[in-house]
């Protein structure tokens, strides 16, 4: 089918793909925000000891 629109319609994207762009930012910029933030919480001190244990059992021959 041959599109008879001017060149400039064709080139601008749709409404539709403005907004999920924008939608895929936002999406973006939160689940950065929310990344930092988990990397920045303190590791509980059980976990901590665990690491440890396994730490010892794998250095032992």
């Amino acid at each position: 089918m041959i599109d008879h629109r001017p060149a400039v319609e064709r080139r601008r994207p749709p409404v539709a793909l403005d907004e999920t762009h924008l939608r895929q930012h936002a999406i973006g910029v939160g689940l950065r925000k929310m990344f930092d933030e988990v990397v920045h919480e303190p590791v509980p001190e059980s976990f901590l000891e665990i690491l440890r244990r396994a730490d010892e059992s794998g250095s032992e021959p």
